[in-house]
């Protein structure tokens, strides 16, 4: 069975084409380089703010994406509301995601106290909202992937399998 991986890109700027995105294809080749099994991979953009993202998640869920990556939106500025717009959709947050996140990149720049990244589940969905900055998206994957495989399992999504070469996959033994 493919895994469906949707991708999402919050920015206003992006959204009305004055930006290039950068985060979605960062996200999707994150992915494409650590995922071995099938992967359907579908990527947007919308623009900030919490009726966005939720309206866009609740779709997503009900479309049976397994894995959602939203990138963007997770700072302090008054448009950052990509946090708040998961927290209508999700039905169980997973605070640890975020907490990781935070760890992994406070090792690299002390602003990432200011990055308000989370996860949680909706649905067969595992919803993971990242920063927008590709060097800062493959931080917060690296440190929190090894989970998501067996999350998946856990949810009765699609099963992902990883080259253990850039993440081993942690699955408890049987």
């Amino acid at each position: 069975m493919t895994a469906r991986a949707a991708i999402v890109t919050v920015s206003d700027r992006a959204s009305r084409g004055e930006y290039e995105d950068k985060g979605g294809p960062a996200c999707e080749a994150w992915l494409r380089g650590v995922v071995t099994s099938p992967l359907a991979v579908s990527r947007e953009i919308i623009p900030d703010g919490r009726d966005s993202v939720a309206t866009c998640l609740r779709r997503l869920v009900a479309e049976g994406a397994d894995l959602i990556l939203v990138t963007g939106g997770t700072g302090p500025a008054p448009r950052d509301e990509t946090p708040e717009g998961a927290a209508l959709v999700i039905e169980k947050e997973l605070a640890g995601f975020g907490e990781e996140m935070r760890r992994a990149s406070l090792r690299e720049v002390p602003t990432a106290i200011l990055s308000r990244q989370t996860a949680g589940i909706a649905g067969h969905s595992l919803i993971i909202t990242l920063p927008g900055k590709p060097a800062a998206i493959a931080t917060c994957l690296g440190a929190v992937f090894a989970a998501v495989p067996y999350c998946l399992d856990l949810i009765g999504a699609a099963r992902i399998e990883t080259d253990p070469t850039q993440i081993t996959a942690f699955r408890p033994k049987a």
